[in-house]
């Protein structure tokens, strides 16, 4: 007789307690990398222009995968693309796009590949008006907003300000930035403070914010 068939375990939506005794966010789980990018990186309010530029990008390399996968190949990502110096990559001609499109270390996909150098001219020609980080943090009004979700299933996948800025994205050309990508971009950065109210890391941020 066939075996009976495993029932698929809960997925968690409120938060764990971790051995180091902190409460974390479920989607952190117990991976080290995973882990380590939740306790420093997720929901801190991300100012740098540079910094933002990439985070972007890699959000745009995430559609149709896992953040985990990003995670993992941010480094050779960084290496690939000549550490995501705007300048350089909008340089980049077709021989360039085939050694990315070689690269096993990175995502090979030439859509995106190709909005990384549209996202590079656009990044600079926002500098040469008020500012790349200036752009995207208007869509929410230049401050951290907090919200105050005790599981994950309350928070959105997307919000009026998401929307608002794929729209303006793709009305300059860019791809793989719909608004459910975008707020996740913007949990990442700080844009939005998701973290749980019962995870450590959401005091932390919150008080970044007020900063």
């Amino acid at each position: 007789m066939p075996s009976a068939s495993r029932p698929k375990p809960v997925r968690r939506v409120d938060p764990v307690s971790h051995d180091d005794g902190r409460c974390r966010c479920p989607w952190a789980g117990a991976d080290p990398v995973y882990v380590a990018y939740h306790d420093t990186e997720w929901g801190v309010p991300e100012w740098d222009d540079r910094a933002l530029f990439e985070k972007l990008i890699l959000d745009g390399f995430q559609a149709g995968l896992s953040w985990i996968t990003i995670l993992r190949k941010r480094e050779a990502f960084r290496l690939a693309f000549d550490g995501f110096v705007p300048e350089t990559i909008v340089r980049y001609d077709e021989a360039k796009i085939a050694r990315l499109m070689a690269d096993a270390g990175i995502v090979r996909n030439k859509a995106k590949i190709l909005n990384t150098i549209a996202t590079a001219r656009f990044f600079l020609a926002e500098q040469e008006r008020d500012g790349f980080g200036t752009l995207l943090w208007s869509f929410v009004d230049g401050a951290p907003r907090q919200n105050a979700f005790r599981t994950t299933a309350e928070g959105p996948v997307e919000s009026e300000a998401s929307r608002a800025m794929a729209k303006h994205l793709k009305a300059q050309g860019l791809s793989f930035c719909g608004p459910t990508i975008l707020y996740a971009f913007m949990q990442a950065v700080g844009m939005v403070n998701d973290h749980l109210v019962g995870c450590f890391r959401h005091e932390a941020c919150r008080a970044m914010a007020s900063r």
